[in-house]
């Protein structure tokens, strides 16, 4: 069985047990619920949620907060003498998908 959920204005394909990052590094607790959830399906018929599948959730556990990838941004103007280099590095929150409910 497979959910899609909503989160952070991104949305995501979850079965029971992955891993996922989502954008929310600051949430602290060990159970997060997902209570956006537009399709569910893999046994049977599968439910469309106009937009949301009612009474469905989504049940996940806090694994911890983690760090992406740097990702360099490099700026430069030939003939000026102008180079800025600029980096980020992105914080998400992995968690682990326990239960699909419906």
């Amino acid at each position: 069985m497979y959910a899609i959920i909503a989160d952070s204005g991104r949305q995501y394909r979850v079965t029971s047990g992955q891993v996922i990052r989502i954008d929310r590094p600051d949430e602290q607790g060990k159970s997060i619920t997902f209570d956006q959830v537009l399709l569910i399906g893999g046994e049977g018929e599968p439910k469309v949620g106009r937009p949301f599948v009612a009474g469905a959730t989504v049940a996940a556990d806090v694994l911890g907060p983690v760090k992406a990838k740097k990702v360099h941004i490099i700026k430069y103007k030939r003939r000026k003498g102008f180079h800025k280099h600029i980096g980020h590095r992105q914080k998400h929150l992995e968690v682990r998908i326990t239960g699909i409910n419906v």
